[in-house]
């Protein structure tokens, strides 16, 4: 089944993109529990890129999890952004909230964003729904993975966000067990972001590897972010 939502996935990708680019996403989580149903995750997150010489974007923040009922988790965060090297961003401060469902195989997550740009006073809004399959081979902590995220804007900024659907990601790939209190996420990341305005479009083609820390043995939700 598995098998076949990759594909199926991978299938509705753009057939061409004017530009592309092979990049390598690194992320280290680390799930510390407060209470039986509280969790903070510290989070991690380097991204490299050939057109944009090595390094482009670092990532580090935290998250406030709260268990609302079975299967469900509320969050709350921050992250502080930073774009080196060639990436012409501006470094970024960033809240967001989400909702988390799990349901057997499947992952849902809805999370927004807003971003703090010193470039101008306004905040930027983005929206997040995700969904992914784990699909277990097994007795154990192997799984196959599948998932796609897409990104909405509602509104525009005179520090440069525009309004619109700005990208989508998705990703295949197998989970890995570490010891009793790891795993990791390895797979192909493609990521597409249609030309808007002068803007030429994007497909970046990233290997992918998240390595997640669960303190005291407990399994949280596993996403990719």
């Amino acid at each position: 089944m598995a098998v076949g939502v990759a594909l199926t996935v991978l299938s509705a990708l753009p057939a061409a993109a004017q530009q592309q680019d092979a990049q390598l996403w690194t992320q280290i989580n680390t799930n510390v529990p407060l209470t039986d149903g509280v969790r903070v995750t510290l989070e991690q997150i380097a991204r490299f890129s050939d057109r944009q010489d090595g390094l482009y974007q670092t990532e580090f923040g935290a998250l406030l999890g709260i268990k609302a009922a079975k299967g469900i988790e509320l969050g709350v965060g921050y992250r502080k952004v930073g774009a080196h090297n060639g990436n012409t961003g501006a470094d970024e401060d960033r809240i967001r909230q989400q909702v988390v469902g799990t349901f057997g195989g499947f992952t849902t997550r809805f999370r927004v964003d807003e971003r703090f740009n010193p470039r101008g006073s306004e905040i930027g809004f983005r929206v997040r729904p995700l969904l992914r399959y784990n699909q277990r081979l097994g007795t154990g902590k192997w799984a196959l993975f599948v998932s796609h995220e897409s990104f909405l804007l509602p509104n525009s900024t005179r520090w440069g966000q525009r309004s619109g659907y700005e990208r989508m990601r998705n990703i295949v790939g197998v989970v890995v067990p570490i010891g009793k209190l790891m795993t990791a996420d390895v797979g192909y990341l493609n990521q597409f972001r249609p030309g808007r305005g002068d803007a030429r479009a994007q497909m970046d083609h990233a290997l992918n590897l998240q390595l997640t820390i669960n303190l005291q043995g407990e399994v949280f939700p596993h996403l990719n972010d």
